[in-house]
């Protein structure tokens, strides 16, 4: 098991860990907000993080990692390197996650899908559909933070860097919006 706390230094370091009123892209509302983009600018604490996700399926046989877009897509990369492997990614379709660019999977394929954030688990769950519509095999999932504090579950083996449980709201419930603090559109994807 990783140490959560060089996780959570990592974090903090680059910037990445911002306190205010979000608005996340699952539709709820947060205190907290963690901008994987400040840690992934520097390769160096990419490569220390995802040599330690990597750590944890050294044993598994994966034979490709696969990430979704964006962030997920260095990740990937970047444990495929340490474990030797391929990697590929999955970009946003018309019906949930889609493979382009020529990348496939074989029935059968040993994958490891890994991402930056666990929130809601929606850009991971639309991963693991698109690998079963191919029929490879799963053999877990990795996170580098997951910040539901291991609510979210999967029919996959989970492991992250460190575990967090942030406080999420429904706009209707958020006491920030009730207090009248603003409220902030963090990240790059669309809101739904």
């Amino acid at each position: 098991m990783s140490n959560q706390k060089e996780i959570f230094d990592i974090f903090e370091k680059s910037g990445a860990l911002l306190k205010g009123h979000f608005l996340l892209s699952s539709g709820l509302h947060s205190g907290l907000y963690f901008e994987k983009f400040q840690v992934l600018q520097y390769p160096n604490y990419v490569e220390i993080l995802c040599r330690k996700l990597a750590d944890f399926f050294k044993e598994d046989r994966v034979e490709v990692v696969v990430g979704p877009t964006t962030g997920g897509v260095i990740i990937a990369y970047e444990v495929a390197k340490n474990l030797k492997v391929r990697s590929i990614f999955a970009e946003p379709g018309e019906q949930g996650r889609i493979f382009k660019r020529g990348f496939n999977l074989g029935k059968g394929e040993k994958v490891l899908i890994v991402d930056d954030i666990l929130t809601t688990g929606g850009s991971v769950n639309e991963v693991v559909s698109l690998v079963e519509k191919h029929e490879a095999d799963i053999l877990g999932i990795g996170i580098l933070l997951d910040r539901s504090g291991g609510k979210v579950k999967f029919d996959y083996p989970l492991k992250a860097l460190a575990i967090t449980d942030v406080i999420n709201y429904r706009p209707e419930e958020c006491p920030m919006c009730k207090s009248g603090e603003p409220l902030i559109k963090p990240g790059s994807r669309k809101i739904q």
